[in-house]
């Protein structure tokens, strides 16, 4: 495979990556506030969640795996595993391994949920919500597309959406805070009587 194909590719696994793991995300938040998404039933979506976070994944080690098959810039895969020891971009590229030693860390805990328990998996899910934001600033700083309309249009319907849903995500919680203190009080109120 010529060295232009490997670097489209891993331009294009890159660009697919964050969307997915944007999709991804958004989902996340969905299941968290068990959305039912239209067509399906709850379920779904934490199906539809769990298969995307498995095709994201895939799309991720293809990412990986072409800039390490690539000779024109020499990344290792301790460089894509270790974070910040690569001669290439080291900051960069390294914001990009701790993006994926965190989804490592998510991908497995939810293979080991059975085993770990509940809440030592849901403590540690949360690394999903710190990788995407790394992974993201990772492609805007190492992105051969950075500053390109479409890539540019792409990052920032991404960010977008990720905001509005951890904003909807936060006012759930609001909501539900003030209604748990007032709820209590009125069930204290009613054992009273």
């Amino acid at each position: 495979m010529s060295s232009e194909i490997l670097w489209y590719a891993n331009r294009a696994t890159g660009a697919v990556c964050l969307v997915l793991f944007t999709v991804v995300v958004l989902l996340g938040i969905a299941v968290r506030l068990r959305t039912r998404l239209p067509g399906l039933p709850r379920f779904g979506t934490v199906n539809l969640h769990r298969t995307l976070s498995l095709s994201a994944t895939a799309f991720l080690a293809l990412h990986i795996a072409m800039a390490v098959i690539d000779g024109y810039v020499n990344i290792t895969v301790v460089d894509a595993v270790v974070p910040f020891v690569s001669d290439y971009e080291p900051f960069w590229l390294g914001l990009g391994t701790v993006a994926l030693d965190l989804m490592l860390a998510v991908l497995i805990t939810s293979l080991l949920r059975e085993r770990i328990g509940h809440r030592t998996w849901r403590a540690l899910h949360w690394l999903a919500y710190a990788s995407w934001p790394v992974a993201l600033i990772h492609g805007i700083g190492i992105g051969t597309d950075t500053g390109t309309d479409w890539m540019t249009w792409l990052t920032v319907s991404c960010v977008a959406a990720v905001i509005a849903a951890f904003g909807i995500r936060a006012a759930h919680s609001a909501r539900a805070s003030r209604r748990t203190p007032a709820a209590l009080l009125r069930t204290a109120e009613g054992a009273r009587s």
